[in-house]
């Protein structure tokens, strides 16, 4: 017994000393940081020592330096399965069973501060050799954890996630809309102009390109799941703002900055979702998973059909404060996002983000979770995930040590500092020698569809519109020379042209002017009383001792025109919302985009289908040639029906080639630049849907050639570039 003390003592002697040379040379770096690391070394050694047998030496380790557990000792455990990781510790710490507990054991390899006794931190290397070795961490890493996830296997869990993260994607779906839903009504609400009408049109675009850039970038900083959370915040709070907010200027920065908001949603749902899928499962559910943004349009059509058009959902404080139902419309559309960030708390960060950031405690509690809610779901609770250690990627960011002294603001801004340098690196690093060809290949492919894509989609409601209006003109009934007098007006005048008429001592009484036009005409001691009026106007017409009460026939409908002892009293003030003029054209755009949007369905079906049978490349550059060949078609859609048909012709197509493109972008990057390089690429397409947009608008009602050619070669384009990309069907994620 006495040889056992002494042997005890001895080894608390050198615990305590290799503690001691731990901390010294490692705070020559880390300084304070250490101090905890060295504490926790001591303490367990002092634990583990409480163990030893009665000869005096410690208890022999039987997990060995492998991921698994032992099939034998771990079998017989009293506890039921207790991995040895746990050994020496009471009930009070609270362990799982199996958890890994903060020291790497020395097998582990370049985790380990200390090898033994004696031993002493390796010395500090250039960055060239930590680079080496953190790749290859990752390298090993990704076989593990694709090891991990077949052990897992896919079933309750991923299916959760998959409709919690598809609400996130449907909240996206839903703000595309959105605005193009309410511009008819808005425009007249807050008396747009029509280069207003196009900003309000576009800014949510320039917010999707914002925030899909800066929380990608975010998101493989801080994690997935925070991230995600934070641009569906902002996204739900500046929505709901804009329900209610008067001004033309405040409306259009909360759609701004809810834009930005939404804008992480694809980037970040893609990658975090492809974390929890194996390589056999990761086409196929990530195309599912697309279904989702057509679930969002369908839901805004329903929701637009169903609201918009029902005007006695308003209400009013004098003329200063109104509430339409077109407000009523932009408040429900911000359910699926509010719906989202309640379902994402329940869901953990991914696993695979901690381990690429060195957390391995955290790391393998999630895929525990991940691995004992499939197999209970399966009915075999009792199996139990045998993962003991799982490799981390050794870190290469710099500690920000600021000292308690530091004042707050200042310790805040060194982090801000820090993390945007990192974001930089991250996004440097996309077009580094290993991945420059890869990112301009994927920028090339990403901005040739979104250009033609979103430029033809929103070109073709506008093709109807102008078939409509066209249909609408030629009914105009045209009127010239008359000579009213005496003549009272009480209903509706519509579409109609006056020239050269002379109105003498007539009244317009409580009536609606509908596409109106009176020209080099003369107005006469008229009286005009409870006028409200649509596209109206009234050109080089004089007005002779006329009264106008009540209307809101204001200046700028007056073009050229003289005003002779007229008077204007009581003038309705801002725009009149008049919907009844629009009742059907309301339903056609909402019906029109519905169908669009269904149309997507067999797109998808037969994507999730066939993306892991024939491969990604070989689903984009098809399904782009195919959409190519189609956009031919719409030269001969003449009518409303024909337009509407190609439009989904094009949208059910075009959906397999976006599915696509989204699962070899995250395929194609390693972890912790994943959502970075996506966000980017994202950026980059929005970019191309706002010129897309722009370019395709200016020829409504001009001609069809320009547009068709513009977006047939940037699809063929495309659908070349993409066969260069590297093929990633049965690859472990990176």
């Amino acid at each position: 017994m006495e040889d056992g003390y002494q042997n005890r003592t001895a080894f608390i002697k050198g615990a305590k000393d290799i503690a001691k040379e731990v901390k010294r040379q490692a705070s020559k770096k880390v300084g304070r940081s250490v101090d905890r690391v060295s504490d926790e070394y001591s303490r367990r050694s002092y634990s583990r020592f409480e163990e030893d047998d009665d000869d005096g030496y410690p208890a022999q380790d039987g997990g060995g330096g492998g991921y698994y557990r032992g099939d034998s000792k771990a079998a017989d455990d009293d506890e039921g399965g207790r991995s040895d990781s746990t050994e020496g510790h009471d009930e009070d710490d609270e362990i799982y069973e199996g958890e890994y507990q903060g020291i790497p054991r020395a097998e582990s390899g370049k985790g380990s501060l200390a090898g033994g006794p004696g031993s002493v931190p390796r010395p500090f290397r250039d960055a060239a050799a930590s680079e080496a070795e953190r790749r290859k961490d990752q390298e090993e890493l990704a076989q593990q954890y694709e090891s991990i996830l077949q052990e897992c296997g896919h079933g309750k869990f991923q299916w959760t996630l998959y409709f919690v993260l598809g609400l996130a994607l449907m909240a996206d779906g839903v703000e595309i809309f959105v605005v193009g839903f309410v511009l008819p009504s808005a425009e007249r609400d807050m008396c747009l102009s029509e280069p207003n009408k196009s900003m309000l049109g576009l800014i949510v675009y320039f917010g999707m390109m914002v925030g899909a850039f800066l929380w990608g970038a975010m998101a493989d900083r801080i994690g997935r799941r925070q991230s995600l959370l934070i641009s569906l915040s902002i996204n739900s709070v500046f929505s709901f703002f804009s329900s209610f907010v008067q001004g033309y200027s405040t409306f259009l920065f909360c759609r701004l900055l809810s834009g930005v908001g939404i804008g992480g949603s694809i980037p970040i749902v893609f990658s975090y979702y492809s974390e929890f899928l194996s390589q056999e499962k990761r086409g196929e559910h990530l195309s599912w998973l697309c279904m989702f943004w057509m679930i969002g349009g369908i839901y805004a059509s329903a929701m637009a059909w169903a609201i918009i058009p029902h005007y006695g959902w308003s209400f009013q404080m004098g003329s200063a404060y109104q509430f339409h139902s077109w407000r009523v419309f932009v408040l429900v559309c911000a359910f699926p996002s509010v719906a989202a960030i309640a379902a994402l708390n329940a869901m953990p960060e991914s696993p695979r983000f901690y381990l690429e950031n060195g957390k391995h405690d955290e790391g393998w509690m999630i895929l525990k979770q991940v691995h004992d809610t499939n197999m209970r779901a399966k009915g075999r609770p009792e199996k139990v995930f045998t993962v003991t250690t799982i490799k981390t990627v050794k870190q290469m960011d710099e500690l920000v040590d600021s000292g308690t002294d530091t004042p707050v603001w200042q310790r805040y801004r060194l982090k801000i500092k820090s993390l945007s340098r990192q974001i930089r690196n991250n996004i440097l690093a996309c077009f580094s020698p290993e991945y420059k060809r890869t990112t301009f290949m994927l920028m090339a492919v990403w901005f040739t569809m979104s250009f033609s894509y979103y430029g033809l989609t929103v070109w073709f409601p506008d093709m109807i519109k102008y078939i409509q209006k066209q249909e609408y003109e030629s009914r105009t009934k045209t009127f010239s020379k008359e000579h009213v007098e005496l003549v009272t007006f009480n209903f509706t005048l519509e579409n109609q042209v006056h020239r050269q008429g002379y109105y003498f001592n007539d009244k317009f009484l409580n009536l609606k002017m509908k596409s109106m036009v009176f020209e080099d005409s003369v107005f006469e001691e008229c009286y005009f009383e409870d006028i409200t009026s649509t596209h109206t106007v009234f050109r080089n017409c004089t007005f002779i001792a006329s009264l106008f009460y009540n209307t809101d026939l204001f200046k700028y409908r007056f073009v050229n025109c003289k005003l002779v002892n007229s008077t204007f009293l009581h003038n309705k003030e801002g725009c009149m919302l008049d919907f009844s003029d629009d009742f059907n054209n309301a339903y056609m755009i909402y019906f029109v985009n519905f169908l669009g949007t269904l149309a997507v369905l067999p797109g998808n079906i037969v994507s999730a289908l066939l993306m892991d049978k024939i491969g990604r490349l070989r689903m984009l550059a098809g399904s782009s040639v195919i959409s190519c060949v189609s956009c031919f078609f719409l030269m001969f859609g003449n009518s409303e029906s024909g337009m509407i048909a190609l439009l989904c012709l094009f949208g059910g197509i075009s959906i397999a080639s976006w599915n696509a493109l989204d699962v070899i972008t995250v395929e194609l990057y390693p972890s912790d630049k994943r959502t970075t390089a996506f966000g980017f690429l994202n950026a980059l397409c929005k970019l191309a849907a706002v010129l897309g947009i722009s370019i395709f608008q200016s020829f409504v009602g001009i001609t069809k050639a320009v547009p068709i050619l513009f977006a047939a070669g940037a699809l063929a384009a495309g659908s070349f570039l993409a066969t260069k990309l590297p093929e990633t069907r049965g690859q472990v994620l990176q």
